[in-house]
């Protein structure tokens, strides 16, 4: 007997193969993707009908200069051999220089990428801190006026252009009644009195306590940014709505409701409860997609980030930054992506 109480207190508790295999496998799925996206870049940049070389030595240079500008840039070699280098650079952090401005990409887009930040995190906190409150009313009373209003809300915000409402919100609310600020991130008055921290001016300028620099920099960016909200509220509220509409159609609600609990209990303490897990993917598809869709907005507004810097560079055929930020976008994707399943293991323990 003695034996046997030995043997199963020397028993592991649980298995490691599970846990191995599943950052395994999570692990070799993002860098297939890394490298897929890499790839898809890479192809991208060499089906595009712009000569890298004349966009750099211009239509006028002489065909030795050609010849020697092509031999340098490695386009005389195989495709696969290109592709190659075109890996090692870019896990470097090597994105090439700029056709415009003759800086390197990388430089550029860590310039320019805290203003899209700034812009589409304030834009998805106004998504989520109003449209899911709206989507789960709007599922408890469906059928009501509150219902009805939610689902129009979520209709405009589907159906109207973008561009429209940027540029019917600059006319009202910053050409007629003056209450905003208009396009750009500051006032000219304002530039350059901040020491750049982090890219972000509202964050810059609360930590440098220069709190007028703050009002001006929030009177512009609230405009852009409760658009970009509006977008992200109308797909939240909406898929919020689904997913409350089903689970309170779902026996374990009406067996709460049996045993006397309030209707506030049932709503957020077991309904809302689990669509937790499905909301998160919705408000990282939302988040992403701000981050990378805002092109629209940030040229209406004159916003210098990183759509607005690709759109420029598509422009002037500078292929470097294009490229360069494509793949910005897509690791943000990515990493989007991640750390949703890292919440998923917050929230659901059975996905671990």
């Amino acid at each position: 007997m003695a034996n046997i109480d030995n043997s199963r207190e020397r028993r592991p508790r649980a298995p490691l193969a599970p846990w191995i295999k599943g950052t395994a496998a999570t692990i070799g799925s993002i860098l297939v993707t890394m490298l897929g996206l890499l790839f898809v870049t890479f192809i991208i940049g060499r089906v595009m009908p712009i000569d890298p070389v004349l966009a750099i030595v211009g239509e006028r240079a002489s065909q030795e200069t050609y010849d020697a500008v092509y031999h340098q840039l490695g386009l005389d070699k195989p495709l696969l051999v290109q592709f190659g280098y075109y890996l090692w650079d870019v896990l470097h952090g090597d994105f090439g220089d700029s056709l415009l401005n003759a800086r390197p990409v990388s430089e550029d887009i860590a310039r320019v990428f805290p203003a899209t930040f700034e812009l589409a995190t304030i834009g998805v906190a106004i998504g989520i801190f109003l449209g899911v409150p709206l989507g789960v009313i709007a599922a408890v009373k469906r059928g009501s006026w509150i219902d009805q209003i939610a689902r129009v809300v979520a209709l405009v915000g589907y159906s109207m252009p973008i561009f429209w409402l940027g540029l019917m919100g600059l006319l009202v609310f910053y050409g007629i009644l003056g209450w905003v600020g208009g396009p750009g991130r500051l006032d000219i008055f304002y530039e350059d009195i901040v020491p750049t921290r982090t890219g972000m001016i509202l964050i810059d300028s609360a930590i440098a306590r220069d709190w007028s620099v703050f009002w001006n920099a929030f009177s512009h960016i609230i405009l852009p940014a409760s658009l970009l909200g509006y977008y992200s509220l109308a797909y939240i509220s909406r898929m919020t709505r689904s997913f409350m509409l089903e689970q309170m159609n779902s026996e374990y609600v009406t067996t709460a409701r049996v045993k006397g609990m309030s209707e506030r209990q049932v709503i957020w303490g077991h309904a809302f409860k689990n669509i937790r897990v499905q909301l998160i993917t919705v408000i990282a598809l939302s988040y992403a997609n701000l981050l990378e869709g805002s092109v629209l907005t940030e040229i209406i507004f004159s916003w210098p980030g990183i759509g607005s810097y690709i759109t420029t560079a598509l422009l002037s055929a500078d292929m470097n930054a294009v490229l360069g930020g494509t793949v910005v976008v897509g690791l943000i994707f990515i990493c989007l992506n991640i750390f949703s399943d890292l919440l998923y293991r917050v929230f659901d323990p059975r996905s671990k």
